[in-house]
């Protein structure tokens, strides 16, 4: 029977005997888990020379001698050598210092499991009697899937500290939430969740996770900033895990920065998961690039609630792709004060409503036109309005676009 031990090898010393394709794949698991690793090899590898240049790990170029092994924490013996990994497992055996095998694991005191990370979670699969990796690795691999897609309830059950994640969870459909936003969403025992974004999957939340809904519309606040502040404030000195839940990235006009703040100052632990802005993926999933070489060089995002603000005006006369966010209201007095900047009136507009999800509608417009446009057909938030040349409708279809070239990031 294999016991399972999870080692804390974070800055000790590791040695790795066998620098070839074996060894470097453990050497990047250890890496990664902060280890101090050093590798010994007469001929080593390219990968390992490259790791070792960048001073990740430590390279010493010569055969292993038994005092490698002097103040070394874990070993992983992984030559193409098996009397030479038999050596220095005995070598570890007998200074009491746990050693993988690569060669043969039943000749070592450790095997290394097929792993992988789930926020605060590590999930390990290892082989009884003989090894068997592959087979490790895909039953990791399928476990993995299931965790990562949020279908296990990863709530902590000891008390301990409260804390607050805060999650973008992209412009609304599910498909296009953050690994780590999903395998946090599991962990949350109270959700603080937006109107907008990828609120179906709070349907899977098991019963008894309290979700509390702070949704703002434009006409309609009725949970103020403050007291959603406080309500984080007040699960988390609970001892419990709450999720905030936003639409688009937290930190692009969804209000993060003021919630962290507000967790640190009550000495609240908290973190960040990024989210897909829907300044970016909403144009895109329309088929609208917000920069495009000899086009548009820059964009430029803003808040509908500033209006017509210099920096907005400044960019849509220098050329520059404008992104607009909560503005549909706001739409006809920026177009007015663009008109009046002397941008062109023929410029285009794309307003995309609903993107990413099924209800999604583009409105194609110009700086003009788009002011009566919008009211016409209706347009509602909430909505992505893209002003520039790459709003134009069939953008991507006109060849002079696909070439025009005035040099960039790729030449």
């Amino acid at each position: 029977m294999t016991t399972l031990v999870g080692l804390d090898l974070a800055g000790r010393r590791v040695l790795i005997v066998g620098a070839g394709l074996v060894g470097m794949r453990r050497a990047r698991r250890l890496l990664e888990d902060g280890a101090h690793v050093v590798l010994v090899d007469p001929a080593p590898s390219d990968d390992a020379l490259r790791v070792a240049s960048h001073g990740d790990a430590e390279l010493l170029v010569r055969r292993v001698a038994e005092a490698d092994l002097d103040g070394a924490w874990f070993v992983v013996a992984a030559t193409a050598d098996p009397e030479v990994n038999a050596t220095v497992a005995a070598w570890a055996e007998a200074r009491g210092t746990w050693c993988v095998n690569a060669s043969d694991r039943r000749r070592g005191s450790a095997r290394m499991a097929a792993a992988s990370s789930h926020g605060d979670l590590t999930l390990g699969v290892v082989s009884e009697g003989d090894a068997d990796p592959r087979r490790a690795a895909a039953v990791r691999d399928q476990l993995a899937v299931h965790v990562a897609a949020g279908e296990v309830d990863l709530r902590r059950r000891r008390v301990r500290r409260g804390r607050v994640v805060l999650v973008g969870s992209g412009p609304g459909d599910p498909g296009l939430v953050p690994v780590a936003g999903l395998e946090a969403l599991a962990t949350a025992d109270v959700v603080v969740t937006d109107r907008l974004g990828a609120t179906p999957l709070l349907d899977r939340l098991p019963a008894d996770v309290e979700v509390v809904n702070v949704g703002k519309s434009p006409t309609n606040h009725p949970v103020p900033q403050a007291e959603i502040n406080a309500i984080l404030v007040d699960r988390a000195l609970k001892g419990l895990t709450v999720v905030r839940f936003k639409g688009g990235d937290p930190y692009v006009f969804g209000r993060g920065g003021e919630e962290v703040h507000a967790c640190r100052r009550a000495g609240i632990e908290v973190s960040v998961v990024p989210g897909i802005t829907s300044a970016f993926s909403v144009p895109a999933l329309a088929g609208i690039p917000v920069t495009q070489r000899g086009v548009s060089t820059s964009v430029h995002v803003s808040s509908g609630h500033v209006g017509a603000d210099p920096a907005t005006l400044a960019a849509l006369t220098a050329g520059a792709t404008v992104v607009l966010l909560m503005a549909v209201s706001a739409l006809p007095d920026i177009c007015a004060a663009a008109l009046a900047a002397g941008v062109d009136r023929d410029l285009p507009v794309a307003i995309v409503e609903q993107g990413s999800t099924v209800r999604e509608r583009v409105t194609r417009a110009s700086v003009g036109t788009a002011a009566d446009v919008a009211r016409a057909e209706g347009v509602r938030p909430p909505a992505i309005i893209v002003i520039g040349r790459v709003a134009a409708e069939g953008f991507l279809d006109d060849p002079v676009c696909a070439t025009s070239s005035t040099g960039g990031d790729d030449d």
